[in-house]
Order: structure tokens, then C-alpha cells, then sequence
């Protein structure tokens, strides 16, 4: 995980234990869970909006007047 061992990931828990108390904990977590949902929920909402608007500008071109290939001499 992100190239951290056992043993680091050791110190990271015991310095959060240390900082924000046993108590706060559950609720960090909670909190982080939420800010995690919340940034996946706007990457799908960034997703559909991307995905509309290439299918919109498909369908425009799609729709746009051919040119006529055939020349005209004067």
C-alpha cells in the first residue's frame, strides 16, 4: 500500500492514535468515508456530464450540412 511496510504503517497508526485520541478516531473515519463518497460521487457526475456532452457534439456533426462535391465552372 502506497510502497509503505508493516512497520510504517505501524508509526502512522500509533502517531494518529497519539494526535486525535482513541475516542476521535471512529470519527475521522466517518468523516473521511463521507469526503471519499462524496469525491467519488463527483467524479461519476464529471464522468455523465463529459460522456453528454461528446455524445451532443457527435450528434451535431452528425447533423451538419454536407458540402456538395461538385464544382460549378464560371
Amino acid at each position: 500500500m502506497f510502497g509503505l511496510g508493516t512497520q510504517e504503517l505501524l508509526i502512522v497508526a500509533v502517531l494518529i492514535l497519539v494526535l486525535f485520541g482513541g475516542s476521535k478516531i471512529p470519527q475521522l473515519m466517518r468523516s473521511m468515508g463521507q469526503g471519499v463518497g462524496e469525491f467519488k460521487k463527483g467524479v461519476d457526475e464529471s464522468k455523465q456530464v463529459l460522456k453528454q456532452s461528446l455524445e451532443d457534439a457527435a450528434d451535431d456533426t452528425d447533423k451538419a450540412p454536407q458540402a456538395n462535391s461538385t464544382t460549378t465552372k464560371v
